[in-house]
């Protein structure tokens, strides 16, 4: 029979993952169940000799063999991180998780848009957030736009990483497609110290110190990174300092961590670039710049949890977050020299949206008058360009509880975690766009702009937001007979949005007080086959509350400039994510493998609609419904000193109901109807990656990895009628030389042949930046370029 496992004291570590599946399809499965049950006694004569557990909450003190999770799981601890020498957390998800793929919006390594099963983690706004994000049970989605900031946490800390397929209502909002699940490492488990350096091309270094120690009941462990690069495309500079502290107590039934984290980065990202540019400057330029982003986080987080007796356990966190987010983008302008000819500043020069005299421009502190009456000096035609400038203050405080039971009904093991959370985010935004001067006369100028001290009175936008996240859970796990799991779930979400705009007042204004509310069934069901074989089936429910973000910019009659602009709003419905999956698994010695199936249905999709000349102005709608499904298959293979992997997914993400989609920069023109059917842009179809590790001795271990991202639709041909970006074949190297038990060194080289590819593809209007240095340029087909070959070496000395 598969172990069963109780749940350990507290002194041994975990992780975390959940279970999927519906209740109206209970009596079916039961029923399968008995026909099948004899059959899988029988094989179920294997015995695993190890077992893994996860946690199956966002909270670690609820854990679960993961054969006895009915939906796929994908796990990795801190020592694949290192072998993997991926540059952060983003990348090795890339390299070595099934499904997941990365889009490279802004070419920026700690900017990336990961994608699992078609749901997007970013922390670019006009992106629909579908995956959830957990540090030791600390949400870490941001509360304004429910984006994923992956350079405010160091890829050195992390002890294990799980990530959840699925529509998993445990984990709460933002979980349509799947949760990731981090924890942090601790002195028990981690003692000694760790010294790290490494360096690469294009500028690129890192350090990196962790230590930690334990005696008796105290343990502790640090880090702390700093990493520059000057980025590989022109005027791209990055630098991210990191800090952690992990502070723990434990008895024999109990445990107590605190957790402190810091971070100070820039982090610079100049965005998508047209095709035909880079044919002519190269690949490394730039369209416009800067494009700047700088984030500055403080957390303080409490957590623990305590047996009560052998068969009962409470855990609980509770923590602060405080995050600043300034961004400082250099921009083309919708705004052209015009004459008024009418009123008090008639036959002024002056700057209007379009050149539209009757939509001139209202000056910030100069309202009413034109521009040759602020400043005679300034020519209108020369004012071409915007700096399009945020501020975004980000305090959120949460607590969350669980109890877990353990028991037996009718000889049978059982399980129950049943717990609560409560999450409140104090959010101040601002923005503002400068009225500015392109440098775009010649092929040799920058493109970069310069402010006039200027603004539109229209751009601004000072909002204070509230929001406050209320959830109740279950989840329980029954063993059916000796081969048999059935696990049902549930959580209530009410997540309570309050916006009070405080520039204006009353109608129009960006005042609004938004209520959502709904729970979430999952059921799902697990059968052991023998010799390390499980069979899973699940149904599961989730759903995401609109953000504030979303919220106030959802009129297309007035679109927005992300992250700038926003307006008064109609309302948005919550987005529904209901998941069927099935597959079959298998643990075996020196093989493992995997098959499954996934269908997920979103309703009520909220999309980003591009509606202006920029690719990022537009506004948010509901789309009705889309939908997901897929095929996985995997597979890692041991012989002797080499290990081999292989995963494929197919996916198919499409929309589900037609309407029109603004695209104003669409070669073919605006306002494109889409149909049942049509593929949602920005998610290739083909996904495959292959890995070898090879311990060629005692001293000496290699690596390889090859991926294959299929091609894919640009953002703005919703309705698939144009040409898609190609795909792309990546070949990744890497070495590690153990010079003694200290020493050691390493080397990697990514994209080994120096390939050509785009990750990302969106219509935009390149003409006004660029048709005067070059005659004739109007490409509207704007990409994301990857990185080129790169190699990095470092040394990694413990003491």
């Amino acid at each position: 029979m598969l172990d069963r496992v109780k749940l350990p004291t507290s002194k041994n570590k975990q992780v975390l993952r959940y279970s999927l599946i519906r209740y109206r399809f209970l009596l079916s499965w039961l029923s399968l169940a008995g026909l099948l049950s004899a059959q899988a006694q029988v094989l179920a004569e294997t015995v695993l000799d190890t077992v893994t557990v996860i946690g199956i909450t966002p909270l670690h003190g609820s854990i679960q063999n993961v054969q006895r999770i009915p939906s796929s799981v994908q796990t990795a601890d801190s020592e694949a991180l290192e072998r993997g020498q991926a540059l952060n957390l983003a990348d090795h998800l890339r390299n070595n998780f099934a499904s997941v793929t990365i889009n490279d919006v802004v070419s920026n390594p700690y900017q990336p848009d990961v994608q699992y099963r078609g749901f997007t983690a970013s922390p670019l706004l006009g992106l629909p957030q579908g995956l959830s994000v957990y540090v030791e049970g600390i949400r870490f989605n941001e509360p304004f736009g429910d984006t994923v900031n992956w350079d405010l946490l160091a890829d050195g800390a992390i002890a294990s990483i799980n990530l959840f397929s699925g529509s998993n209502p445990v984990f709460g909002q933002n979980t349509l497609g799947g949760a990731l699940s981090l924890k942090i490492k601790d002195g028990f488990n981690y003692p000694g110290s760790q010294f790290e350096s490494s360096v690469g091309n294009e500028g690129r270094w890192n350090i990196e110190f962790q230590h930690g120690d334990s005696s008796d009941d105290f343990g502790y462990y640090l880090i702390g990174n700093l990493y520059e690069e000057d980025g590989w495309r022109r005027n791209s500079p990055t630098e991210v300092r990191q800090g952690l502290a992990n502070l723990s107590w434990e008895g024999e039934e109990s445990r107590l961590g605190l957790i402190v984290a810091v971070n100070d980065n820039t982090l610079t990202g100049n965005g998508a670039v047209p095709i035909n540019l880079m044919s002519i400057e190269g690949r490394e330029t730039i369209y416009t710049f800067p494009d700047e982003t700088e984030t500055q986080l403080s957390l303080l987080g409490v957590n623990g949890d305590i047996w009560i007796n052998p068969g009962l356990q409470v855990a609980g966190n509770v923590y602060y977050r405080s995050n600043q987010i300034d961004t400082f983008n250099g921009d083309d302008s919708d705004y052209e020299a015009c004459s008024l000819t009418t009123g008090p500043n008639a036959g002024d020069e002056t700057l209007c949206e379009d050149g539209d005299p009757s939509e001139a421009v209202e000056f910030l502190d100069f309202e009413g008058l034109s521009l040759e009456r602020i400043n005679p000096s300034l020519d209108p035609d020369e004012i071409d360009g915007t700096n399009n400038t945020s501020f975004t203050d980000q305090d959120s405080f949460g607590l969350a509880g669980q109890l877990t039971y353990l028991d037996e009904m009718n000889s049978h093991e059982y399980q129950l975690t049943f717990g609560a959370s409560f999450d409140y985010a104090d959010i101040h935004f601002k923005s503002r766009s400068e009225f500015a001067e392109l440098r775009n006369d010649t092929s040799a100028d920058d493109r970069g702009t310069e402010g006039i001290n200027l603004f539109d009175a229209d751009s601004e936008v000072d909002l204070d937001a509230e929001t406050r996240n209320i959830g109740l859970f279950f989840t329980s796990t029954i063993a059916l007979n000796e081969t048999i799991d059935l696990t049902l779930s549930g959580r209530y979400n009410h997540t309570k949005v309050e916006m009070s705009d405080q520039l204006e007042e009353g109608p129009g204004s960006l005042d609004g007080n938004h209520t959502f509310r709904r729970f979430n069934p999952a059921i799902g069901q697990t059968m052991g086959l023998g010799n390390g074989i499980t069979a899973y089936m699940g149904y599961a429910e989730s759903s995401r509350a609109p953000s504030p973000a979303e919220l106030s910019c959802a009129d297309e009659e007035d679109p927005c400039k992300l992250p700038n602009g926003f307006v008064s709003d109609p309302p948005l419905e919550q987005v529904v994510s209901k998941t069927f999956e099935f597959g079959v698994r298998a643990d075996q010695p020196q093989l493992q493998w995997n098959a499954g199936f996934f269908h997920t249905i979103n309703h009520d999709d909220i999309i980003f609609q591009q509606a202006g000349r920029t690719v990022s102005e537009g506004f948010f709608s509901n789309a009705g419904k889309t939908r997901r499904i897929g095929v996985e298959l995997g597979a890692a293979r041991q012989f002797g000193a080499v290990n081999l992997t292989a995963n494929y997914t197919w996916l198919e993400a499409t929309f589900r109901d037609p309407f029109v989609s603004f695209s104003p920069n669409n070669p073919l023109g605006g306002n494109r109807p889409v149909e049942s059917g049509d593929h949602i842009p920005g998610i290739p179809e083909h996904v495959m990656k292959l890995g070898l590790e090879w311990l060629v001795n005692d001293a000496l271990d290699l690596g390889a990895e090859l991926s294959y991202q299929g091609s894919q639709y640009y953002r703005g041909d919703e309705a698939n009628e144009n040409e898609k970006i190609d795909g792309f074949t990546l070949v990744n190297l890497r070495a590690r030389y153990r010079i003694n038990k200290s020493v050691e060194l390493y080397a990697k080289v990514d994209n080994l042949f120096d390939t050509e590819y785009e990750t990302f593809a969106v219509y935009g209007e390149s003409e006004e930046v660029l048709g005067d240095v070059y005659p004739d340029f109007d490409d509207e087909r704007f990409v994301g370029p990857g990185k080129p070959r790169t190699g990095m070496l470092g040394v990694r000395v413990r003491f």
